[in-house]
């Protein structure tokens, strides 16, 4: 691939980005990864063992990004999709094999995500023994709140993590209740991944996933982050 910045390009490449808080600035988001069964909780009510075995990465496009107060078209091609609550991580540096005592320099804010998926598909598929992309990376799949930079609210360890459906509480945990923690977690994937500025780490939900439907309000929040709000829409 080129490096070359004189390139002519057929049309105008698109640049992903999300709203940093209290700011004209934007985060342009790279890629986004997302951590499999990272609360002992929903590892149970997934039916699988919470002991601690190593995390495991799932990836979205930049590109399936919505801001909080968007309405979610329900996707096409499923019957089932259910709302995951989950911290974000933004970095804001980038390295390989960053230690885990050095994580946090690594970061440059925080923000509330929903990892929205069609459990179906998702089911299916992994009943097949295929790969899982077209359960999570579908189109409006990654919900994301403002990025709250680390210099504003330090690296929130612990602190209550919620979604209310139509006001009634389904999702409730604590960032301390996570198997594996925000630097253990960047320790990990840059083993396997080069970390940029500009990736976003969606780092797994607590229990009580459970379905969507149409004409639903979801409000998540993440104590000392922020907030996310969307309303579920008639798809295409």
């Amino acid at each position: 691939m080129s490096s070359e910045h004189n390139e002519q390009y057929l049309f105008p490449p698109q640049v992903y980005s999300v709203a940093v808080s209290d700011s004209e600035q934007r985060f342009p988001v790279r890629r986004v990864y997302c951590v499999g069964r990272n609360y002992a909780d929903h590892a149970r009510e997934m039916g699988h063992d919470p002991d601690r075995e190593p995390p495991f990465f799932f990836s979205k496009h930049p590109d399936s990004l919505i801001p909080s107060g968007s309405v979610f078209p329900y996707p096409g091609e499923s019957a089932d999709v259910h709302h995951e609550i989950e911290l974000v991580v933004a970095i804001g540096r980038g390295g390989r094999n960053i230690a885990a005592d050095e994580a946090l320099a690594h970061v440059f804010g925080y923000g509330v995500g929903l990892d929205m998926t069609r459990r179906d598909l998702q089911g299916a598929a992994k009943k097949a023994g295929r790969p899982w992309e077209v359960g999570k990376a579908f189109d409006h799949a990654a919900p994301c709140s403002a990025i709250v930079p680390a210099s504003r609210i330090g690296h929130p360890a612990a602190g209550e993590i919620r979604l209310d459906v139509n006001g009634e509480p389904r999702q409730r945990g604590d960032l301390a209740s996570q198997i594996w923690s925000v630097p253990e977690v960047i320790a990990h994937l840059s083993r396997y991944f080069a970390l940029e500025a500009g990736d976003l780490i969606f780092t797994g939900t607590p229990a009580g996933v459970g379905a969507v439907k149409v004409g639903e309000r979801l409000t998540g929040a993440i104590a000392g982050i922020g907030t996310i709000e969307i309303t579920v829409g008639r798809g295409d």
